[in-house]
């Protein structure tokens, strides 16, 4: 296993950072705060990151695909990400690598192309796969050892609007985004 990474850029995840031309996330803990409200009226109500969402319409906008694999089959995530403009969620898979293999394959994408965050064991076999694994600063210990790239944040509390500053620096975008907003 490779040694756990503090916050912050090293030389290997920049370079792999590059090459990203696709995005793809869990949601629990990394979209939301692993946190879900029952009252016994419904699936729960969970909580989404409205910064982490204007992430997502950045990397969109800067032709960075995203898409969404959760091992739930998660009905306000799929609202959410729907409201994002990302049509790409696959909900209720334990096992994310075959999932990830269909989609790439569709897409005519490489592992080396992709990005993923997970936080915990059921990102395990994606994440020591694609080009660069990423995670939330409160993942599982083990996923954390994985990742080439951890957030300062916490799952859904900005970790998904920090990879993607990370993945849009590293590609040279996130300025002439930033310039955007300015005029």
């Amino acid at each position: 296993m490779r040694r756990p990474v503090r916050p912050g850029v090293n030389r290997r995840a920049l370079a792999s950072a590059r090459g990203v031309r696709l995005l793809v996330l869990d949601v629990d803990g990394v979209l939301t705060d692993n946190a879900v409200f029952h009252d016994g009226a419904g699936p729960g109500l969970k909580r989404f990151g409205i910064q982490d969402g204007m992430g997502l319409k950045l990397c969109q906008h800067a032709g960075i695909d995203v898409a969404v694999i959760s091992g739930l089959g998660n009905i306000q995530a799929q609202h959410r990400l729907r409201e994002l403009g990302i049509r790409e969620f696959h909900g209720g898979h334990l096992r994310k690598l075959p999932v990830l293999e269909e989609l790439l394959s569709a897409k005519h994408l490489d592992l080396n192309e992709v990005a993923y965050m997970g936080d915990d064991w059921l990102d395990a076999q994606v994440m020591s796969r694609v080009g660069l694994a990423m995670a939330p600063v409160d993942a599982q210990p083990e996923i954390l050892r994985l990742a080439a790239w951890v957030s300062k944040r916490p799952g859904g509390s900005g970790a998904v609007r920090d990879a993607v500053r990370f993945l849009l620096m590293a590609k040279g975008k996130l300025g002439a985004l930033w310039r955007r907003w300015l005029v």
